[in-house]
């Protein structure tokens, strides 16, 4: 390794080969990857000469130790760019990087169609009961079909928290469903919701309109706890409630008493507090909850994808370029002057290559 080389580091958690491979293809980067458990020496010696650390978004498999924090960013003095394996960025705090003139970057669109495809199958399977069929077949004779008969989800409403990457995916697939598509999203105008495919409507419009609800919205301050009680009580006397977000955006144990009170007739629950949740957590012994473990974005596809367009927006930061997903804009000023004390001016990247 000379002087020179830009220094790409990631833990051993698992990832599509390929990151490994792209990286590869570039002679003035190197890859070093740390053992999350059993050699911090050798994580911390990584990390010390670290121009990129490539994080896993996966909170609850990643150990604390490994986030991207305060404490982390100040052992490791040449960091100019954290990268989010995900769309989400929960291991990463975005405040204490912008503070020390670090970038971060995710890769929101990477999974997009994997979500949605999740999406949709929670909603049917809770709408049709397909959960409740399995299991009472797997373990009772003597009743009938219409004991788990459900309901057709044409015709029906469902809102959109959210209408990003994943949101206006999910709107497509929905309306080819035969659904009609309502969505609030603080960060865009009516008429761009209009061109992504929903109507746009209030946030207590959305709630007492829908017969479905679903998440596709970031876990930030503004969001946590956000479908609380109080959300719950407005939505429709037998509506369904759906998230493939992230957990705390949702109050577990509001949801609970929701369902126990009847008053919504089931959820498609993908993202939890804890991941995975207990095995004694009230929701997975509701037979009206259809249960996944963090799972609508992980596909083949989507890993693979996830794992080519992180290389390559790294590569294109190292080289000089502004990448398409930046988390903190505000940081640039700070890490333009920085880069170039650390590496040095170079030609811009993204300016000459589309990034996926």
């Amino acid at each position: 390794m000379t002087t020179t080389d830009k220094r790409v580091v990631r833990s051993d958690l698992w990832i599509a080969p390929a990151f490994d491979e792209r990286l590869a293809r570039e002679t003035d980067v190197s890859l070093r990857v740390f053992p999350v458990h059993g050699n911090p020496a050798e994580a911390w010696d990584a990390l010390a000469d670290a121009h990129v650390y490539h994080v896993s978004a996966a909170k609850d498999e990643l150990p604390r130790e490994w986030f991207a924090q305060a404490d982390l960013i100040a052992r490791s003095p040449k960091l100019l760019c954290v990268s989010a394996g995900g769309a989400g960025y929960d291991t990463v705090d975005v405040a204490a990087c912008t503070a020390a003139g670090v970038a971060v970057v995710n890769q929101a669109g990477g999974n997009a169609a994997s979500v949605a495809e999740h999406t949709l199958g929670l909603m049917l399977g809770v709408s049709r009961r397909m959960l409740e069929g399995d299991r009472r077949m797997r373990r009772e004779v003597g009743y009938s079909r219409e004991d788990v008969m459900g309901h057709e989800i044409r015709g029906k409403t469902v809102g959109l928290v959210g209408i990003g990457h994943i949101g206006t995916r999910v709107a497509a697939l929905c309306k080819a469903f035969g659904l009609e598509v309502i969505a609030t999203d603080p960060f865009l105008s009516e008429e761009e919701i209009g061109r992504r495919g929903a109507r746009a409507v209030s946030f207590q419009a959305l709630l007492a309109q829908s017969d479905f609800v679903s998440l596709h919205c970031p876990r930030v301050a503004s969001t946590v706890k956000l479908m609380n009680a109080d959300a719950f009580a407005q939505m429709k006397k037998g509506s369904i409630f759906i998230t493939t977000a992230r957990g705390g955006i949702h109050d577990e144990v509001a949801l609970v008493q929701t369902l126990q009170s009847g008053h919504l007739a089931g959820a498609g629950i993908d993202v939890w507090d804890q991941e995975p949740p207990p095995l004694d957590h009230p929701l997975l012994a509701m037979d009206n909850v259809f249960a996944t473990f963090h799972t609508a974005g992980v596909t083949h596809e989507a890993r693979g994808n996830i794992a080519a367009i992180s290389a390559e927006q790294i590569v294109g930061v190292l080289a000089g370029g502004r990448p398409p997903r930046l988390i903190n804009p505000e940081v640039w000023p700070d890490f333009e002057r920085r880069r170039a004390q650390i590496l040095g001016k170079f030609t811009n990247h993204f300016s000459k290559k589309t990034t996926p």
